[in-house]
């Protein structure tokens, strides 16, 4: 059984047991998060697809913690011209272990 949820923004294909990165959501590590936007259901080949969501659908999952992505490095350079920018990004993204879809 899997699910198509969105989550913050994102669409993501999720089975039971399963841990994904997300963008960074508010609550303690430990608590549980519901997710109502659910898009599709697949139950054992019986698929089931919302207009635009499902009814009575939801995932629940558990936030494992908040953690901090790769560093991305975004370098300007205008040629002979001696410009020259360099900035560093890390985008925060919290871990969630799907506990249970609900269709």
């Amino acid at each position: 059984m899997y699910a198509i949820v969105d989550i913050a923004g994102q669409q993501f294909k999720v089975e039971k047991d399963q841990k994904i990165y997300v963008n960074l959501l508010e609550g303690e590590a430990g608590t549980e998060v519901k997710f109502n936007k659910v898009l599709l259901v697949d139950n054992d080949g019986k698929v089931a697809v919302g207009t635009p969501e499902l009814k009575n659908a939801s995932v629940t999952a558990k936030i494992l913690g908040h953690v901090k992505g790769e560093k991305v490095i975004v370098f300007k350079k205008k040629r002979r011209k001696g410009y020259r920018v360099k900035n560093g990004h890390r985008q925060n993204y919290t871990q969630i272990q799907i506990a249970e879809i609900v269709a």
